[in-house]
């Protein structure tokens, strides 16, 4: 697959679609590389004609890692979110940065852009720090970052703590995103153990998971309240949330359709924090309605 370098860091993406469909910049959440967007969401996003890219975010899959960087513990993170400690590797405007130099890379003015939780924190930047480049936001399960709102649910966090170190191999990687994504599906759209696997498997196989997950952490921990860059946005924008996130609980959607009151927000009921295969036609339904209104 194509790579794409700019200063302190090389990017591996990938690019599906008509050759002059509307360009469609798709942002991965935390510590997941690009192929974790499933095959039918990207697919039904070419059947209505976007030009879909797609990237490992810095520290993830083949794009470049920052080892050099010790890996952060949960002070670390702590430290981060209260304005103290060391800086963090990079920040989540970096990220945003990388998003928009690929952009310029593929010779693309404007794009549509959607992110997913911590991709689309990354967006939010992104169409910020951007503001002419970016035709549509599509925010999905993701958060303005205000403190106050209600953190993961209990069992999320006890999956998450039982993550094992990265040395210990695929299989562990593998049997981790089980227990993990089954802990994320909602109740309407479950996805079964062998998909979730055999995604999981895609990713273990395709470069190992590493220590960039910390450091992804502290960058969103180091990012605070993103409320007040998301009141400059004048873009269309949809926010699409689950009602039964436990990761991203549904107070967050709500929160960041109060900040974008212009915004459409879509309160998907059973939908978890994950990808279903169910939701895909759904979803890139009303992402096409949007883009269609950032056209115009």
């Amino acid at each position: 697959m194509p790579t794409f370098t700019r200063p302190t860091v090389t990017l591996d993406y990938d690019v599906v679609g008509p050759q002059h469909g509307r360009p469609l910049l798709l942002i991965m959440g935390l510590g997941m590389q690009r192929v974790a967007w499933p095959d039918a969401f990207v697919e039904a996003l070419v059947a209505r004609g976007f030009r879909v890219v797609t990237f490992d975010n810095r520290d993830v899959g083949l794009s470049t890692r920052y080892d050099q960087h010790p890996a952060p513990g949960l002070f670390d993170m702590l430290a981060a979110r209260l304005g103290r400690g060391p800086a963090p590797a990079y920040r989540l405007s970096d990220i945003a940065d990388d998003g928009a130099a690929l952009l310029d890379h593929l010779g693309f003015e404007r794009a549509h852009v959607a992110g997913i939780s911590m991709g689309g924190m990354i967006a939010m930047h992104l169409a910020a720090q951007h503001p002419a480049r970016v035709l549509s936001l599509t925010l999905m399960a993701t958060s303005s970052g205000r403190l106050g709102l209600p953190p993961p649910r209990p069992r999320v966090l006890q999956v998450a703590f039982s993550r094992p170190d990265p040395a210990a191999g695929p299989d562990a990687a593998v049997d981790y995103a089980v227990r993990m994504f089954t802990t994320l599906g909602g109740s309407g759209y479950p996805t079964g153990p062998e998909t979730i696997r055999e995604r999981a498997g895609c990713q273990a196989t395709r470069a190992a998971r590493g220590t960039g997950i910390n450091r992804q952490m502290a960058a969103i921990a180091a990012d605070g309240d993103r409320s007040a860059l998301l009141r400059q946005l004048r873009m269309p924008v949809l926010i699409l949330h689950g009602s039964d996130d436990p990761m991203v609980p549904p107070a967050h959607g709500h929160q960041l359709a109060r900040l974008l009151p212009h915004a459409r927000f879509e309160l998907v009921e059973g939908w978890g924090h994950d990808l279903p295969d169910a939701l895909a036609p759904r979803f890139a339904e009303a992402i096409s309605e949007l883009a269609a209104a950032g056209d115009a």
